[in-house]
């Protein structure tokens, strides 16, 4: 089959979970002997400037073809020109399937849908609940939202909290395909011996995009109450929304057991993954969050905030606290230093690599596209 794939920032990167799924799924389609081409959105790496010098242009990445779509950069305008230009470009590729990623870029499904192109929508979360957006940008999140009710030939969630979401809103029907993780590779603690002093299970890892809705505010103050030589590492760029990351910065400088390193790829991010302690996503909205996915595949110990689309993720294996609540995460996070874990390693990741597997992904995501 020829399919695209349109509403990601740009692939490869880990910008954010959108971009990993789109290239596990584009990659792997491939494998299966699909022709995939992803529409990548021209601009700079909001997270991590240095990523872009380091790559050149590419138009290929392991056998899927790359399509990079012009547009302006300035928050909210380039996605709304990106998804605008790469549906009218997609019109013309005589794809059997058009594949969008994320709300905002459904709301030009009405151009494929009247050349009566067969469409699929993975809703990676209810973006316009995002507080990083406001204004027009969730109003237009919104529409792309109801234009996917109304054309979208399948519907793909990634929770089964947004799953109820659609059928108690719209009566809209989904097809629930959780994401996959990848078996992971162990690494001692090399590179961040070297660059911030860390040793094996001596920090507690947050790693995610530096926005309000991840919750490291509340992380950052639960923390500060705590008398631990016990570090806490931040790894994630901002992404538009450097006024909060200036704020995680001030707060961060108060205490100098707490490390920020920025954005992470590569052998780095998997030391920081292999050697830590905890990890802990205190999120007040997620999607489905890979970051969460990884830790566990680590059979890292996590403590996650008790909102569905996160324990829907850990089920047993992870210990939770009440959303929002800095004393509930204080008390929780005291506890996971006292107290080890009631899984192995072992345990924990055999779990996870069982439960989210990429390769059932890939054979219902391909079950839906071949129904028309």
């Amino acid at each position: 089959m020829r399919v695209a794939m349109i509403g990601h920032k740009r692939v490869p990167s880990r910008e954010g979970g959108v971009e990993i799924v789109v290239e596990e799924l584009a990659t792997r389609l491939v494998k299966d002997g699909n022709q995939v081409y992803i529409y990548n959105r021209k601009g700079k790496n909001v997270q991590d400037k240095n990523v872009d010098k380091q790559k050149k242009k590419i138009k290929e990445y392991k056998g899927a073809k790359i399509i990079t779509i012009p547009t302006i950069n300035k928050k909210g305008i380039d996605a709304l020109l990106y998804s605008f230009f790469a549906s009218i470009r997609a019109l013309f590729g005589k794809y059997d399937v058009l594949h969008y990623h994320a709300e905002g870029s459904c709301a030009m499904l009405w151009l494929p849908h009247l050349f009566k192109k067969r469409i699929i929508v993975t809703i990676h979360g209810l973006d316009w609940q995002r507080s990083k957006w406001g204004g027009f940008a969730t109003k237009y999140i919104k529409f792309g939202e109801k234009l996917a009710v109304k054309y979208a030939d399948e519907i793909i969630v990634l929770s089964k909290g947004v799953q109820n979401y659609f059928k108690d809103t719209y009566n809209r029907d989904t097809h629930f395909i959780p994401n996959g993780v990848n078996k992971p590779t162990i690494r001692e603690p090399k590179i961040i011996k070297e660059k911030y002093g860390l040793e094996k299970e001596k920090y507690i890892l947050f790693l995610a995009r530096i926005v309000p809705e991840k919750g490291l505010q509340y992380l950052i103050d639960a923390y500060k109450q705590i008398d631990t030589n016990v570090k806490l590492v931040i790894a994630g760029g901002a992404s538009h929304t450097n006024d909060f990351l200036e704020e995680i910065k001030k707060k961060a400088s108060e205490d100098d057991r707490i490390i920020m390193t920025g954005f992470v790829q590569g052998d780095e991010l998997e030391e920081l993954f292999s050697n830590c302690y905890l990890y802990c996503l205190p999120s007040d909205i997620e999607g489905m969050p890979i970051s969460l996915l990884e830790a566990m595949s680590y059979g890292k110990m996590c403590l996650v905030s008790d909102i569905e689309e996160n324990t829907q993720v850990t089920d047993k294996y992870a210990k939770t606290f009440k959303k929002s609540d800095v004393n509930d995460l204080k008390e929780k996070l005291q506890q996971c230093l006292n107290v080890k874990s009631g899984y192995t390693d072992t345990e924990i990741s055999k779990y996870i690599l069982n439960s989210y597997n990429w390769n059932n992904v890939i054979k219902e995501t391909e079950g839906l596209y071949k129904r028309g």
